[in-house]
């Protein structure tokens, strides 16, 4: 009687038969060994339609909030709108209804001495509650540091279902805001609602000054005259009309995330784009004294 092995059968007979183009194909053309070859790969795959130009982007996004922290994408100190409950609630109630975010920072006097978050749904209890301490109110602080990846922070976002956190500087201050939908428009692109406005101020936000010049958070869509005007700069218009046009137009092709280069002394980085055009830009204005050191180390 002959007896049958226990042992399974080859995965190898298990396989689809793949034909010799396909086996050459893949010997020509191995698998992405790197994120850069990864990425070349998605993109082709975009440019034979294989996947859409919103699936790329988000692609691209899930990659980039590994390379951000949190200094990239913050509010700024000066731009935070903050409550100061040192003051009687009538002074700043018109603020919470007028800029109609969900939740406000609450500082005691002092925009570095952030006490607590007040949830703008709380302060229902105002109309309904005779006594109303909005310090009883309040929900913890959560502190992060700007060096925080975006990655971490989001994973942290999640666990603790926390939807803010102060960003503090190396000395304990306080640097700026960021929110859990800051960090999924990094994915997914601007998350807009009813209370969302594109005003040219918003256009170019400033960052703080690390010693090599000023830094600023550009929209690719802000207009070359505007961008002149804010930055001292005196870039062409003849051309092309914004930003992300300018940079397209510089580098001859559709720009992508992580994308740097330099025209004059300015250093531009793309922070978040998608298949048709950028979005948001890293602008930094470099002193002539760091040119000059960075020409010596990189002849």
């Amino acid at each position: 009687m002959q007896e049958h092995s226990s042992k399974p059968r080859s995965t190898e007979l298990n396989k689809p038969h793949r034909s010799l183009f396909e086996r050459l194909t893949a010997f020509i053309s191995p698998e992405p060994e790197n994120r850069a070859e990864l990425l070349e790969v998605l993109h082709d795959a975009h440019e034979r339609n294989l996947i859409d130009a919103d699936a790329l982007a988000m692609i691209e996004g899930v990659f980039q909030v590994s390379d951000l922290s949190a200094r990239d994408i913050m509010v700024p100190r000066s731009q935070m709108d903050v409550i100061d409950i040192s003051k009687p609630i009538t002074e700043w109630l018109s603020e919470v209804l007028a800029t109609a975010h969900s939740r406000f920072p609450a500082v005691d006097g002092d925009r570095d001495k952030v006490i607590g978050i007040l949830l703008a749904k709380d302060l229902l209890r105002y109309y309904a509650e005779e006594s109303f301490d909005v310090r009883d109110m309040l929900r913890p602080v959560v502190y992060i540091p700007e060096s925080k990846r975006l990655n971490i922070l989001l994973r942290d976002f999640r666990a603790n279902r926390n939807h803010m956190a102060m960003v503090v500087d190396e000395y304990g201050g306080v640097a700026g805001l960021i929110t859990i939908e800051d960090v999924l428009e990094q994915i997914v692109g601007d998350i807009e609602d009813e209370y969302d406005f594109d005003e040219e101020e918003d256009n170019i936000i400033v960052l703080d000054n690390q010693g090599k010049g000023e830094r600023w958070r550009v929209k690719g869509l802000t207009e070359i005259i505007q961008f002149n005007e804010v930055i001292g700069s005196a870039l062409s218009d003849e051309d092309v009309d914004t930003i992300g046009g300018l940079i397209a137009n510089h580098l001859q092709r559709v720009p992508h995330k992580g994308d740097g280069f330099e025209i004059g002394a300015l250093h531009f980085e793309i922070l978040r784009a998608d298949a048709r055009q950028v979005q948001i830009v890293l602008v930094e204005k470099r002193h002539p004294a760091y040119l000059s050191e960075h020409q010596k180390l990189n002849p």
